[in-house]
């Protein structure tokens, strides 16, 4: 049984796959370029984490992500997903290898089959943060992710991070979606 502590998220934990992925990102030419993906997503149960008055559990996460028909990962991130039943906070903190971190949050019921959390590049609280040659010319300035829990064993995700590419006018929405199936 999924300890009940972790709100939301308790129906996370287990191993999840898909194959529906879409990766709309910069290309070469730094315009769209659209990936098919698969992916593969494991969630652990941390525990009770404390931070004096504040209580929090959490589920440890780890991404790979694969174009269709290759073998070779493009994308891996690491990172936590946490409950504040107290304040109602659904946290995402994730480092990915390129140099580039993120502490995304939002307001959730301990029910909630749709979550939403966001971060904001400049936020004390929940903010982002990139190397320094992301940073001059790949500005990540916010970052959203909207997860809905289909039922015990499906769930979906669409990610929006706004990137403010060097010499261009306009954010970039490199845009990520999936929908898991639990494998595990």
């Amino acid at each position: 049984m999924i300890d009940n502590k972790l709100g939301p998220l308790a129906i996370l934990a287990g191993t999840w796959e898909g194959d529906r992925g879409t990766d709309v990102a910069p290309g070469p030419d730094l315009g769209e370029m659209t990936t098919a993906f698969r992916e593969r997503m494991v969630f652990e149960p941390v525990g009770q984490v404390s931070n004096h008055q504040q209580c929090l559990f959490g589920l440890r996460y780890a991404t790979t992500v694969w174009p269709a028909g290759e073998d070779e990962p493009f994308h891996e991130e690491v990172g936590y997903w946490l409950w504040d039943a107290t304040n109602q906070q659904v946290m995402r903190s994730f480092t990915v290898p390129r140099g580039y971190t993120v502490l995304a949050g939002g307001t959730a019921d301990s029910d909630a089959a749709r979550i939403q959390v966001a971060a904001d590049l400049g936020s004390a609280t929940y903010g982002i943060c990139s190397n320094q040659f992301l940073d001059q010319a790949f500005r990540t300035v916010r970052f959203q992710c909207n997860m809905t829990i289909h039922d015990a064993d499906s769930f979906s995700y669409e990610e929006d991070t706004q990137i403010r590419i060097r010499d261009q006018a306009d954010l970039f929405h490199h845009r990520d979606s999936n929908q898991l199936i639990r494998t595990g």
